[in-house]
């Protein structure tokens, strides 16, 4: 869900913290975006199949 992926994601690559911040994860940020739309084109293509 990007909804609840990206503005913890937002969060961490702006605030300060005080111990040493790691990478906010951008390179895996696609996950979110394109997997529901991958699942979602499998389901209808199964479907499609089965019926």
């Amino acid at each position: 869900n990007p909804a609840r992926d990206f503005a913890p994601r937002i969060a961490h690559a702006i605030l300060p913290m005080k111990s040493p911040k790691r990478d906010s994860g951008w390179s895996y940020s696609w996950i979110p975006v394109l997997g529901p739309i991958a699942g979602a084109a499998f389901a209808a293509i199964t479907f499609m199949l089965i019926f």
